[in-house]
């Protein structure tokens, strides 16, 4: 495939795309995704045979406890009753990785004084997304304009695709009203053609400032994209510092996040880099987050000449070198686990405790003497969290007992994923195995919900790169809780409003397995 015959939003070839289905219409709307989604960066798992066994379990207790409540199962699914059952049926499968008990399944009241003691929890969300309204090209994630002239599935013309579920007010819906996230970072992504951008720095700033004017409070912050390597790259900076005031910078060093790009860069580039982080530390804004990792299934191929910049190679140095400059790893670097066999990459950590390019970025710390370096993990928990719960915990508790509690920074990738919900209940219930703790020789467990480890994870650590005065984080908890967006979720709830449990994105198809490429 040619830069122009690869479509925008997927990273994989014509027949993994042949593979796949969009989740928000193929999948069972599980209170947590039954089966890996994608977001078209890397290909989705089949279905495993205990991803079925979950769903299946789910279905069963949803079934039983709908009649029993005199409800429907959809209803039921949207509950905080329904959530705590697919909890169960995930520990059933996998054995007790998440914290739930069956009164949360059985006694709404139960589900309910949960969801009380969570109540104004602060969860900062690193990487967020949408699109800016007058984005038309309907092949975002679906695809469909390019596969139906690719005839790669015939029926995806009877589809219809509807982008205003990646769009502003889905977003906030997702996000503010169906969701416990308290601050969302607002994110975007470069692409070789400009034209194809989510949203411009401007938009992403445009958008912040209408959120919190609505809100009374600050509910929105935002990133500014920068693109080393285009021309005049480091006016947009002098511009964003000058006029738009980013929280933090964001980009990409592989270039084009669908590439391969003719801007690949590194971020230990003494030329390139090191001016704009002389810049950026003068400004204040001294905080850099870097998609890393998250590639395809055929990333040696369809990436060649640039996937190595998609590795943390480049990231230690940096570091070292500019220990006023803190660099968020997005996706935690994972490369992407998952990829075609699961049991094979949980055997691979058992034995020697490697995890592909994600425990690179673990040992930098240690290895480089820094403590500029963080963890952000989008996406990287959510498929591992559905897919294999336990290898879910050795990929947080790596991060955790290696970099360090105050080091990992909660993200969800969400709108893409639907509302993220779901993954903050996941990371509030998961533990690491004692014995995994015991063989890795690690000290720090993950513990409660709200407990000092999680706590830093979903918002502190955040708080702090922000500029966020981690003293008042319990005061303006409070504020958020009567703000306007507190109000309009309240309204929302007492008319009936719910999770609809949808997923944006693509799963595989039943019964296909990965081809080769």
């Amino acid at each position: 495939m040619t830069d122009k015959q690869r479509p925008f939003g997927v990273s994989m070839t014509e027949r993994e795309f042949d593979e796949c289905l969009p989740a928000d219409e193929a999948a069972f709307r599980s209170p947590i995704p039954t089966q890996v989604v994608s977001n078209g960066e890397y290909n989705p798992l089949p279905q495993t045979a205990k991803q079925k066994q979950v769903e299946f379990l789910i279905k069963e207790m949803a079934d039983k406890e709908a009649k029993r409540h005199n409800t429907t199962r959809r209803k039921f699914l949207a509950s905080s009753s329904g959530m705590a059952a697919a909890f169960t049926a995930m520990n059933m499968v996998y054995g007790d990785v998440f914290e739930v008990n069956a009164a949360e399944v059985k006694h709404p009241d139960a589900a309910g004084d949960r969801k009380a003691k969570y109540k104004g929890q602060f969860i900062f969300d690193d990487q967020t997304h949408f699109i800016r309204d007058d984005f038309k090209e309907e092949g975002l994630l679906g695809l469909t304009k390019w596969a139906e002239g690719a005839n790669v599935n015939p029926n995806l013309g009877s589809v219809p695709t509807n982008l205003s579920r990646y769009k502003m007010d889905n977003y906030l819906k997702e996000i503010f009203l169906d969701s416990d996230t308290t601050i969302a970072l607002l994110s975007g992504a470069p692409f070789d053609d400009p034209n194809w951008w989510l949203l411009s720095n401007d938009a992403i700033q445009n958008a912040c400032r209408s959120v919190n004017k609505m809100a009374g409070s600050v509910r929105m912050l935002g990133h500014s994209i920068i693109t080393p390597k285009y021309p005049n790259w480091m006016d947009e900076v002098d511009r964003a510092i000058t006029e738009l005031k980013p929280v933090s910078w964001k980009s990409y060093t592989i270039g084009d996040p669908f590439g391969p790009s003719k801007y690949a860069w590194r971020l230990d580039d003494e030329k390139l880099m090191y001016p704009f982080y002389e810049k950026a530390i003068k400004s204040g804004i001294n905080t850099i987050c870097i998609h890393k990792g998250l590639m395809p299934r055929d990333y040696e191929k369809a990436f060649a000449g640039t996937w190595e910049n998609a590795t943390v190679a480049d990231v230690g140095k940096a570091a070292k070198d500019w220990p006023k400059m803190n660099f968020v790893i997005y996706h935690a670097a994972l490369r992407p686990w998952l990829a075609d066999k699961p049991d094979m990459e949980m055997a691979q950590f058992e034995k020697d405790g490697y995890i592909q390019w994600a425990t690179d970025l673990a040992r930098i710390p240690q290895k480089y003497g820094v403590n500029n370096v963080y963890a952000e993990i989008g996406s990287s928990f959510a498929s591992t969290a559905v897919t294999d719960p336990v290898f879910c915990a050795a990929f947080i508790g790596q991060l955790v007992n290696l970099m360090g509690a105050d080091r990992v920074v909660w993200g969800t990738d969400s709108v893409w994923y639907g509302s993220p919900q779901w993954q903050i209940e996941a990371m509030r219930r998961l533990e690491i195995p004692d014995a995994m703790m015991k063989k890795q020789g690690w000290k720090t467990k993950l513990g409660d919900g709200r407990g000092a480890v999680k706590n830093k994870i979903f918002g502190e650590n955040s708080a702090k790169l922000y500029r966020l005065d981690a003293q008042k984080i319990a005061a303006e908890a409070k504020a958020f809780d009567h703000d306007m967006i507190a109000q309009m979720k309240a309204e929302y709830l007492a008319m009936g409003g719910e999770r609809s449990n949808a997923a944006y994105g693509y799963i595989a198809k039943e019964g296909r397995l990965p081809q080769e490429t």
